[in-house]
């Protein structure tokens, strides 16, 4: 029996075509992943709301650039009437992590025939929850049927979050504000359990342990600075750490 994974997927088995495969992902991702996001996404548009913004600002957020830290940024620093170029660097900044993410995956995407628009389109929906599902299970798959299985859970998702953005904008008043909060905050805990649960990887366990020991010490060092910092610093103990000690293994 093949083993199963925390999206819901089996791991160590293909499908029956590309299409098979991507119908699969939406499946998947209509498990647990669509549960957190969903959740995470209500409460965005109950955020939305009290910033005296449109629903159409959010869901216009949502459709172009989704990833929820630097939407929930884009939100407080227009609350607070920041300019443009600083509410622009500061997203662009939250979002910088995307960069490496789609780096680390599309090697495990691409297959021989596919047009290089669909990486370009596919690009976008590159995000936290569609990307660890992908890393995790996209490497036991066919190459054809990678970027279809990947498509297929993070389109379902992506689409998703556009609806529960609008529902939590119209239920905002029925929301408390600590609610509100905690929703937001279901997505990066589901991530880190998603990596918990992925204890083959060495380097990344190596990573988490090294975050949490350090990100409560840097932000006492600097609260502006401390998270980058620790990502900075963990992620690099991570890598150097994990290299050594292969090579002593070796």
């Amino acid at each position: 029996m093949p083993n199963s994974d925390i999206t819901g997927g089996t791991l160590g088995s293909g499908y029956a075509s590309p299409r098979h495969a991507a119908l699969k992902g939406l499946q998947h991702a209509l498990g647990v992943p669509a549960l957190v996001l969903g959740a995470s996404y209500l409460g965005f548009g109950s955020l939305i709301h009290g910033a005296g913004l449109d629903v159409w600002h959010g869901l216009f957020s949502t459709f172009t650039g989704w990833a929820l830290p630097g939407q929930i940024i884009l939100v407080e620093l227009y609350s607070l009437g920041a300019s443009v170029l600083i509410v622009a660097a500061a997203v662009a900044m939250t979002n910088a992590r995307l960069l490496p993410m789609t780096v680390a995956l599309m090697p495990y995407l691409r297959a021989p025939g596919t047009p290089r628009w669909r990486y370009y389109l596919f690009a976008h929906y590159i995000a936290v929850t569609g990307w660890a599902a992908a890393m995790r299970h996209c490497p036991d798959l066919p190459e054809p049927q990678r970027l279809p299985y990947f498509a297929g859970f993070a389109v379902t998702l992506w689409s998703m979050t556009l609806v529960t953005t609008a529902v939590g904008f119209y239920l905002a008043d029925l929301l408390p504000g600590y609610i509100t909060l905690g929703l937001v905050f279901l997505n990066p805990i589901y991530f880190m359990l998603v990596f918990v649960a992925d204890a083959r990887h060495r380097a990344r366990i190596l990573a988490l342990a090294f975050g949490a020991v350090c990100g409560p010490l840097l932000h006492l060092v600097s609260p502006d600075w401390g998270l980058p910092l620790t990502g900075l610093l963990a992620g690099s103990l991570a890598f150097f750490g994990d290299r050594l000690w292969s090579q002593r293994n070796a």
